[in-house]
């Protein structure tokens, strides 16, 4: 069966998204200090869970966890370019915005630390005794 015209576009369209959204991943990457210190601590997470051969259930709450913490940061990244195209100039609302944006951030990583307590503390504990 054939794809009609119409098809085609729609394709297109949905390859466009995500060579648009890769882009905008590697871009922050690339670019933005706190997500590469994300990025290789939940490089360490990842090696502790298969060091210390975490559960499924653990692996989805890490991941869950991880998850949020860089998608926090790239929303952050993104506050902050639109805030930074808007004004140059100090205005206090600017700076809210770019304060509760750090804020959502810090959030996500402190519950993404309690969850990672939660997991290797008790294994972490059982190996050095």
């Amino acid at each position: 069966m054939s794809l009609g015209l119409k098809d085609k576009g729609i394709r297109n369209n949905l390859f466009s998204s995500f060579r648009f959204a890769l882009s905008g991943i590697v871009r922050a990457v690339k670019k933005e200090r706190n997500l590469k210190f994300h990025l290789i601590i939940s490089s360490i997470i990842i090696f502790l869970g298969f060091y210390y051969q975490v559960s499924a259930v653990n692996w989805m709450m890490l991941a869950i966890a991880m998850g949020l913490v860089i998608t926090m940061e790239m929303m952050n990244t993104a506050i902050e370019r639109v805030v930074d195209l808007v004004t140059k100039d100090f205005h206090p609302l600017a700076k809210e915005a770019k304060d509760i944006a750090a804020g959502a951030v810090l959030v996500a990583a402190v519950v993404s630390v309690v969850i990672g307590l939660i997991i290797f503390l008790p294994k972490i504990v059982d190996s050095l005794f």
